[in-house]
């Protein structure tokens, strides 16, 4: 579940792509890319927020994110999301969320 169609009119002139530098997260049927501390999404010609909404518990995740784990580490408003098996997770109450 995403929030409701929000584009990010600050984006500016910046495309992404494969080579563009920042972090490419699989979403359904689309790439969201992790840039200034937001989900990006191309759509009609702009790019959109894609950020979740909502509350994920990631079952099963045994193996614990920290600085040097290995993982890409993306920054996501107040907190630190891993990239990890194609999705974000992050550190909630004691258990990791799929973001």
């Amino acid at each position: 579940m995403t929030t409701p169609h929000q584009e990010h009119t600050e984006h500016g002139t910046h495309r992404h792509g494969p080579a563009c530098g920042h972090n490419a997260v699989s979403h359904g049927d689309h790439l969201d890319y992790a840039h200034d501390g937001h989900l990006h999404r191309e759509h009609a010609g702009h790019w959109d927020e894609c950020e979740p909404a909502g509350h994920t518990v990631h079952q099963g995740h045994e193996h614990v994110h920290y600085d040097e784990c290995g993982h890409a580490q993306v920054r996501h408003g107040d907190h630190v999301d891993y990239l990890h098996g194609g999705h974000r997770h992050a550190e909630h109450e004691g258990h990791w969320d799929d973001h």
